[in-house]
């Protein structure tokens, strides 16, 4: 006589539901998407006196740690004529890794007028992100600051 194996009928139901809530990862169009950071700008003193020195920092902020804001160029551009960058040699990215999100540069103005000071993240020589910041310098002893 055969011998026969008998499953509870819970058994089996569990099995199935298992199965179902394992089920394939939601469609590309479902996954929520990253959200991307902000990208402001402060500088410091925003008015001053020649010769004056500047202090900028660009932070990105809200927005998930996405991959594409990971370890970016940063170029200032100073409205004088000067530009600075900053590259950074960084491991790879990896799920979980924390973004940089602030970025600072000193400048020198050494004439009056008034700067728009601008920041510019870039990955592979595409803009991520964008920022500025106006710059006032007064000469000393002119009263328009001209």
């Amino acid at each position: 006589m055969p011998h026969r194996t008998v499953v509870p009928i819970q058994a089996v139901v569990a099995i199935v539901i298992l199965s179902l809530t394992v089920a394939a990862p939601a469609p590309a169009g479902e996954r929520a998407k990253a959200r991307k950071p902000r990208l402001d700008l402060r500088a410091s003193p925003r008015f001053s006196f020649t010769p004056s020195t500047v202090l900028v920092t660009a932070e990105l902020n809200g927005g998930d740690d996405a991959e594409e804001f990971y370890c970016p160029a940063v170029v200032w551009d100073w409205d004088d004529g000067d530009r600075s960058a900053h590259e950074a040699d960084c491991p790879p990215f990896q799920p979980g890794t924390p973004l940089e999100r602030r970025f600072t540069a000193v400048h020198d103005y050494h004439r009056a007028g008034v700067y728009n000071v601008r920041v510019r993240m870039l990955r592979a020589s595409r803009a991520l992100a964008m920022a500025s910041a106006t710059v006032t310098v007064h000469g000393i002893g002119d009263s328009q600051g001209e």
